[in-house]
């Protein structure tokens, strides 16, 4: 389990069961290769970020503590956040968590570009109905009052891609429990089941949930394409040392449209 259940069992109390207007998704397609608006977006200069970190990754923070990771992800309104469903949603018999912001470049208890108001989660009907780990997946919108440019203006995304294969080489990402800068690892991923990818990097316990698995990364922007995140088999690992994905397939990608349409 890599997100930091105290704090989220502080807000089930706030939980408000959201309705949602979901699709109903095609059967699983595992190897179909689809890649949405495959558009670089460069990110604003970030003040003393952490070596190898990106800007586009930060830490979701609820109850004024981090709890969980997220990234932004490429969509033409540039306000869209990738993370483990999870991190969002209860699952099975819960509800949407609230009162979520999202620090984007986070470290050393600095947020350089601020904080924003985390909305409009959204996960899977498999994942709100039973949990499935195949589809620990979840989006959202991030929003900061008075500001005059968009979340991926100022941060850049990666981009999302989905059906690409298991076996990719991957920089991840994630913020522990007890640190305030990023654990940064690279290695490829290996296939773990039908749908759950698997990696090997040390030290990612808890808190690094919904951490992304960019591959492709450019060494200047820090950006590329993410293939997975933190989650899935396990809640994403019970040992720090080997971390899981649900596989980004159809589904996901379906998650993603749906997200998009309605920013």
């Amino acid at each position: 389990m890599r997100v930091r259940r105290s704090a989220v069992l502080l807000s089930v109390a706030a939980i408000l069961l959201l309705g949602a207007a979901f699709v109903i998704f095609a059967g699983r397609q595992p190897r179909s290769a689809a890649t949405p608006d495959a558009v670089d977006a460069v990110p604003a200069s970030a003040p003393d970020l952490p070596t190898m970190s990106s800007p586009a990754v930060g830490a979701l923070f609820i109850e004024g503590s981090h709890y969980c990771t997220a990234s932004v992800v490429h969509s033409e309104r540039g306000d869209v956040l990738l993370t483990a469903a999870h991190c969002i949603h209860d699952g099975e018999g819960g509800g949407y968590l609230t009162g979520l912001t999202f620090a984007p470049g986070y470290h050393d208890g600095v947020a350089p570009f601020g904080y924003w108001t985390v909305s409009d989660e959204l996960v899977a009907p498999g994942w709100s109905a039973s949990s499935d780990p195949d589809l620990d997946v979840g989006f959202a919108t991030a929003h900061q009052a008075g500001a005059t440019r968009s979340l991926e203006s100022l941060v850049g995304a990666n981009t999302l891609a989905t059906g690409s294969g298991f076996e990719q080489a991957i920089t991840l990402t994630g913020y522990p429990d007890d640190s305030d800068v990023p654990a940064v690892c690279r290695n490829t991923t290996s296939q773990q089941d039908t749908y759950q990818l698997k990696v090997d990097c040390a030290g990612f316990p808890t808190g690094t949930s919904g951490g992304p698995w960019v591959a492709g990364q450019d060494p200047k922007t820090r950006l590329g394409t993410v293939i997975g995140v933190i989650g899935g088999f396990e809640s994403g690992g019970d040992d720090p040392d080997t971390s899981y994905s649900s596989y980004f397939d159809t589904d996901v990608l379906a998650l993603y449209r749906q997200t998009t349409a309605r920013t």
